[in-house]
């Protein structure tokens, strides 16, 4: 329909079809020696007459949005341009810049889970022959993006941001426990408070009493399952039976505290897989383009979403009008 959008322009003179009105008036012109003329017949004489112009205009903007929803319309105006993502180190990006010759090009900021979704959204926007360049640490997509021109990627992987992350334990085991979270390094720290607040992500709860009503942390372990009534039923997934609660997600395990390094490694990457989002790989230098097997998938303009919302707005002005006509 992009290239074929001119064949739908002559449906705007429907809506002038229906609202124009042809009547008949008849017009004699008295004379005063009319009696002595032979009879003749008045004359017809046919007028144009409009009526309802604001539904007619209301009609015919409703046809031309539906045209231009449909021809999809993109003005392509961007150049050559550098993509950089948020959080790259910015001498090394102004390098790789200075390297691929884009250091006339525009520069466009973007956040790193969003830029090559960006791009394929609006890549309708650039001129034919335009350049991309993508700079910093983009993730890795599940498949590899198709586009209908040359996309240049030059990445590089960010150190993992520091953490903290806070944690109450409660229990005979409280020095096992301590030792287990102090034996952990890397960009996470873990914080042992002495009482649980708004920030504690984690409760390991070691005592055979129920624990106050408004105690709540997203996740908690738990030794003694006497107190906690969900368990009773729980599911085990890698050793791990757990169970949803009011006061969060609970686990329990009869291996608990671990005894060794192996056990305490393997009870950190579970924590750590199963309850925090993962982490993205970024992906490798690479230009990415159309795939030979096929062409890239075209993608929307950024003003389809908008059409459509006047399209919509100006059918409802224009149902409401014809009712009001009819009344």
């Amino acid at each position: 329909m992009n290239s074929l959008w001119w064949l739908a322009l002559p449906v705007l003179a429907l809506p002038v079809l229906w609202h124009r009105q042809k009547r008949e008036e008849t017009r004699a012109d008295p004379l005063a020696t009319a009696r002595f003329l032979p009879k003749a017949e008045p004359k017809q004489v046919r007028v144009w007459r409009w009526r309802e112009l604001v539904l007619l205009l209301v009609r015919c903007l409703l046809l031309a949005t539906a045209i231009a929803w449909l021809a999809d319309p993109v003005i392509a105006w961007r150049g050559d341009t550098v993509v950089v993502v948020e959080g790259v180190d910015a001498a090394w990006a102004q390098q790789q810049i200075g390297q691929a010759g884009f250091g006339k090009a525009e520069q466009l900021t973007l956040p790193p889970a969003e830029a090559l979704n960006w791009l394929h959204a609006h890549e309708r926007e650039w001129r034919d022959g335009a350049r991309l360049l993508v700079v910093g640490d983009v993730p890795m997509p599940a498949a590899q993006p198709r586009f209908g021109r040359r996309v240049e990627l030059r990445t590089m992987a960010e150190p993992f941001a520091k953490t903290e992350h806070h944690v109450a334990i409660f229990g005979e085991h409280a020095g096992q426990w301590r030792a287990l979270f102090a034996a952990l390094d890397g960009p996470q720290r873990f914080v042992i408070d002495d009482a649980p607040n708004s920030r504690t992500e984690l409760i390991v709860w070691d005592r055979t009493e129920a624990p106050p009503a408004g105690l709540k942390a997203p996740l908690w372990w738990v030794l003694d399952t006497t107190a906690f009534p969900e368990l009773k039923q729980a599911r085990e997934v890698a050793g791990i039976r757990y169970a949803d609660s009011t006061r969060g997600r609970l686990w329990t395990s009869a291996a608990w505290p671990p005894q060794d390094a192996d056990s305490a490694r393997e009870l950190f990457e579970t924590w750590q897989h199963l309850h925090y989002p993962p982490v993205a790989y970024t992906a490798p230098p690479q230009v990415l383009g159309v795939a030979g097997t096929g062409a890239a998938t075209q993608s929307a303009g950024a003003l389809r979403d908008k059409m459509m919302l006047a399209l919509v707005a100006l059918f409802a002005l224009e149902r409401i009008l014809t009712h009001a006509r009819r009344r």
